[in-house]
């Protein structure tokens, strides 16, 4: 027996995976950004300061870096979300007035 898909796409399933998609994106390359900007002084702070260099191990230093990316991403793709809704919803007013 063949299986049947039930399952009704929405016409506006291909924009929210455009907008899904432009926020992964967005949220990538100000992950990339945020991270090359917080590694250089992170790294270079661990070898010349000398309070860093005794407290701040590899994985201290890696993790901090790791924030900074995911923070970048999360920030990024929420705003990136939230703009494409928000237009959306100002989209539906202006039509109905």
């Amino acid at each position: 027996m063949a299986s049947r898909n039930f399952l009704i796409r929405s016409p506006k399933e291909e924009e929210s995976n455009a907008a899904v998609r432009e926020a992964i994106l967005l949220g990538g390359k100000n992950a990339a950004i945020a991270g090359t900007v917080v590694a250089v002084p992170t790294l270079v702070g661990c070898r010349v300061f000398p309070w860093a260099k005794r407290n701040l191990n590899y994985t201290a230093q890696a993790l901090i870096i790791t924030a900074a990316c995911i923070a970048g991403f999360f920030i990024t793709a929420d705003k990136t979300i939230l703009r494409n809704a928000r237009q959306n919803t100002i989209g539906r007013i202006d039509k109905s007035t």
